[in-house]
């Protein structure tokens, strides 16, 4: 599922940016990342608006 961090690197972005934005830990994002924990549709969207991209773009598989 998880596309944030490909998406992060393609875009030079670090976690900790990410974390700051959304007023969230360092951890709770590295876990988002890391896939060992998944972010509630609500927070999705809301990464989705600080990356600029479309939601559907961190679920759905580009290959």
């Amino acid at each position: 599922m998880n596309r944030i961090k490909e998406v992060l690197e393609e875009r030079g972005i670090k976690q900790t940016w990410l974390a700051e934005k959304l007023g969230k830990s360092f951890c709770i994002v590295n876990a988002y990342v890391c896939n060992r924990r998944q972010p509630s549709l609500e927070v999705l969207f809301e990464i989705a608006k600080i990356l600029q991209i479309d939601p559907k773009d961190l679920i759905d598989s580009k290959d």
